[in-house]
């Protein structure tokens, strides 16, 4: 393994960690964002909605950059805009500033979640075998460490600007530098000569199973992420200091499958743990369902965290799989969909929560990610891609450095 491929490897690491800090910041501070603005109860909602469907314009601007530019440079620029947008919001005084902020934000992360991933998946495809997951435990343990240091500045009553910029300072400089030795693997979209009109619906008819495994995951996770303070509380009658603890542990748990996620990928093939993620994690949704009090409801949620974690980063491999020449278009298209899936997931469950009932609602999500279970065979390896397996024994060429660009 050459030493371009191992500094790329861990720039693009370090990017991902950077990306979970920064969103963690964001989204667990909503309610002291809401304070500083005075934004109401009602025009909340709309603010929160606009940043994931501004990030799935972010996503689709970025699949028609890359067709002039490296996916690096994307990411080189995207990533700083996202840290100065986060310091906007803290330092805003108007609601419109506020706005303004989260529009930069919005758009920033879909383009650095695309390009993200686009780098991930050419990597991949250079070291000839599974590294995807870790780079999303990176941006696990990102958003353990933002979580906690909002955790600080809540507990410590910061001003947010305070809160913020340390984390800016931090991180801006460092992501900078850190992306000298991004690593571009060629994943353009010479292979699907769409402009020609030959294989666009072709594309999208076998990306399909993938952006639907996308969308599911992600409406598992937001009813995780939004949902499961509320389900232990009202539902299960937990204390409210009880019922911040499912969230935390189910990114810790994320971390952790991620982590070893890749060894089993390697030892297995990416099918089976597809299937194994997605029977956990509707097993977890089944015992939140049917819990009888707060601990089993904790323990259906980290089984949730242990079932879900590996779908989301096999999906992105699964694209560059079926794509290896339009890598970097596959991978923007599917992102959209975790933003589908984001902005679905916490209203649909809230709705049929409200009108039916939060224990059947919980069985919505289980059934959608048991869905995913007819789609497995969209993440085997082709013949005529890399491998007849799950590996390769040998690396592949690189492409170009974005030292070069």
């Amino acid at each position: 393994m050459t030493d371009v491929l191992r500094r790329g490897r861990a720039s693009l690491a370090l990017s991902f960690f950077a990306q979970g800090v920064a969103f963690a910041l964001l989204v667990t501070r909503i309610p002291a964002i809401q304070d500083r603005y005075g934004v109401s109860d009602a025009l909340l909602p709309v603010f929160l909605a606009a940043v994931p469907i501004l990030a799935g314009v972010g996503s689709v601007a970025t699949e028609r950059l890359v067709k002039r530019i490296p996916p690096s440079r994307v990411l080189r620029w995207s990533q700083p805009v996202v840290l100065l947008a986060l310091l906007g919001v803290g330092a805003g005084e108007r609601m419109v500033e506020m706005g303004v902020a989260l529009a930069a934000f919005g758009l920033a992360v879909g383009a650095l979640d695309a390009s993200m991933n686009m780098l991930g998946v050419s990597l991949q495809r250079a070291y000839g075998r599974s590294i995807m997951l870790s780079f999303h435990a990176a941006y696990s343990l990102g958003g353990i460490v933002g979580a906690s240091l909002a955790w600080v500045g809540a507990h410590w009553d910061l001003a947010l600007f305070v809160s913020y910029l340390p984390v800016v300072v931090v991180l801006l400089p460092v992501a900078l530098v850190g992306s000298r030795w991004y690593v571009d693997g060629g994943g353009g979209d010479e292979v699907v000569p769409e402009a020609a009109g030959e294989r666009g619906p072709v594309v999208f008819k076998m990306l399909l199973p993938l952006c639907l495994v996308m969308t599911f995951a992600y409406i598992g996770d937001s009813t995780v992420s939004n949902w499961s303070a509320k389900y232990l509380q009202d539902v299960l009658g937990s204390s409210e200091q009880l019922a911040t603890v499912p969230y935390n542990v189910y990114m810790v748990t994320t971390l952790v499958g991620r982590a070893i996620g890749d060894f089993g990928v390697r030892r297995f093939g990416a099918v089976v743990v597809v299937r194994g993620g997605a029977l956990v994690a509707a097993a977890g949704f089944a015992v939140v369902a049917s819990a009888p009090g707060a601990w089993v409801g904790m323990l259906g949620f980290t089984l949730v965290g242990v079932g879900l974690c590996v779908l989301v980063p096999q999906t992105f491999a699964a694209a560059g799989r079926l794509f290896p020449g339009a890598s970097d278009v596959a991978v923007a298209r599917l992102n959209v969909f975790n933003y589908v899936g984001f902005l679905i997931g916490s209203p649909l469950v809230g709705a049929l929560g409200d009108a039916w009932s939060y224990r059947r609602a919980m069985l919505v999500p289980m059934v959608l990610v048991l869905v995913t279970l007819g789609y497995a065979r969209s993440f085997a390896a082709q013949p005529d891609r890399y491998g007849d397996g799950h590996e390769r024994p040998r690396t592949a060429d690189v492409g170009r450095g974005s030292n070069g660009l």
